[in-house]
């Protein structure tokens, strides 16, 4: 294609028309969707701080995220919203993230999420070790039956 021919590509109308549809498109995202009016670092607690436009507050340490879990805090300082509020960055980490993500509680790769669980599991409590020596004294974790390894 060349570059006489791109008027060929969309009719007025049809470019009208898709502007119509985005605009309806993003008007019901913000009815539906979490959006951010606030973002920062809180020195402080140590948390990324999003204040949504329904007035809730979310926060995360960003350990959690991937992309910013070596980042220091001025790095972290650095962050900016879209005009839509739909997304957060940090521009000197090339760190992007959807609201609705972050909120929904997805920190990263579905890799990352993986390792984050994995992480998780290996962290040890007084009530992880209470429940094992409970399990002990049972004769241990149960064996699984032939019918459950069967299906």
């Amino acid at each position: 294609m060349t570059f006489k021919n791109w008027k060929n590509l969309v009719s007025e109308e049809e470019l009208d028309a898709q502007i119509v549809r985005a605009k309806a498109a993003s008007q019901a995202a913000d009815r539906t969707e979490p959006r951010a009016a606030s973002v920062s670092f809180d020195l402080s607690s140590g948390l990324i701080v999003i204040a949504l436009k329904n007035g809730a507050f979310f926060s995360f340490p960003p350990n959690l995220v991937q992309g910013l879990e070596e980042a220091p805090p001025e790095a972290l300082s650095d962050v900016w919203l879209d005009s839509s509020g739909s997304s957060v960055h940090w521009e000197r980490l090339d760190v992007d993230f959807e609201i609705a993500s972050l909120v929904a509680g997805i920190f990263g790769t579905k890799s990352w999420m993986s390792e984050l669980g994995r992480k998780g599991g290996r962290v040890t409590s007084s009530v992880k070790a209470s429940a094992a020596r409970s399990n002990g004294k049972k004769g241990g974790r149960p064996k699984k039956s032939l019918q459950q390894t069967a299906s």
